[in-house]
This record gives C-alpha cells, structure tokens and sequence, in this order.
C-alpha cells in the first residue's frame, strides 16, 4: 500500500469515489495508473484515461515506486 499523502497529483475527497486516492480534478483512481505501469508507457496510460495528462502520470509512477512498501525479507 501506498501513502500517497505528500503526492500532490492524487486527492482523497470523502464522498467521491468511495473516498480512494484519486489523480487531482478527475475520477482517475491513482491505483489504475499504478497498476497499468508494468505494462504501459506513460504514454498509453494517458490515452487509457483521457484527462490524466503524461507528465502527471510519470509523476504518480516515480510518487509510488519511491513510496511503496516493499515487504521485509524472510528471516
């Protein structure tokens, strides 16, 4: 999971859209551009959701690359 809290390219505004992180002035959930990265350039996941904008998309990419939690090696 990821604190998207210092990302200021995603919101969470009680009532909208179940109240999830979404990418700033839209209903774009910031999980379907993390979750179409592995996949898809930038590029293509703008043209997957009209509004997104390809620099904001690198920039919630690198948001949650650098914030995930990995999780703790087996020890």
């Amino acid at each position: 999971m990821i604190d998207w809290t210092g990302c200021p390219d995603v919101e969470r505004i009680p009532g909208k859209v179940s109240g999830q992180w979404i990418v700033v002035g839209t209903r774009i959930l910031a999980a379907c551009v993390t979750d179409n990265a592995e996949d898809s350039t930038p590029e293509e996941i703008d043209d997957l959701f009209p509004g997104l904008g390809v620099d904001r998309a690198r920039r919630i990419i690198q948001y949650a690359r650098q914030h995930a939690e990995h999780p703790s090696p087996a020890g």
